[in-house]
């Protein structure tokens, strides 16, 4: 008797092997990357060793100008995500009628941690992989467009200096500071002062 199972054609195949291939590689990656959270100096060390391994290429290479300037656009605008609050508070304060302010402006507001728009670890992923993307980009001629590097440098400058300083006067009018040093401690007060229960102290 014939097994009527046979002849039928196989399931999955090519696709579900490179799958099952590429699925521990993914996961073991993704352990790196959770292992590699709380150490925020060492990450940040590795970076600064692959952006000078990226300049030497650059510049033994005497060329791939425009990956360079992609490259830093690219990190010009994830440093503004980086530097601006999760909530932008011009457009909060136009929908401020239902829940005030969503950063503190008077010394008399609750005290609220500053969140980012684009949390530290994911701004160093971020940053890191595209020095690395532009890195191997590096050995394809067909990115080493010629052009008069100078002007790239000195637009990049340009725009730089003009988003920064429109990043300082959105943080000079809304009162914030995306950066903090040290920790944040917090000390009992009387209990007559009922509405100030803790109060930050340096």
């Amino acid at each position: 008797m014939m097994d009527s199972s046979a002849g039928d054609p196989p399931t999955g195949g090519v696709p579900e092997a490179i799958s099952s291939w590429i699925s521990p590689l993914t996961q073991r990656y993704q352990h790196l990357l959770d292992k590699a959270t709380p150490h925020v100096l060492r990450r940040w060390l590795g970076f600064a060793a692959v952006a000078i391994i990226y300049a030497i290429r650059v510049w033994f290479a005497e060329g791939f100008y425009i990956v360079s300037y992609a490259l830093g656009i690219y990190v010009l605008n994830i440093f503004i995500a980086f530097l601006s609050p999760q909530v932008d508070p011009e457009i909060h304060d136009a929908l401020d009628a239902d829940g005030g302010a969503v950063l503190p402006t008077r010394s008399s507001d609750e005290f609220r941690p500053f969140v980012r728009r684009l949390p530290e670890f994911k701004f160093w992923y971020s940053i890191t992989k595209a020095f690395c993307i532009a890195f191997v980009a590096t050995f394809f001629t067909i990115f080493d467009v010629p052009v008069f590097w100078p002007i790239l440098l000195f637009y990049w400058v340009m725009l730089c200096t003009v988003t920064m300083k429109r990043q300082i006067r959105h943080m000079i009018k809304y009162r914030y500071l995306p950066f903090s040093f040290g920790k944040q401690h917090y000390r009992r007060t009387s209990p007559s002062s009922s509405e100030d229960a803790t109060l930050p102290t340096e």
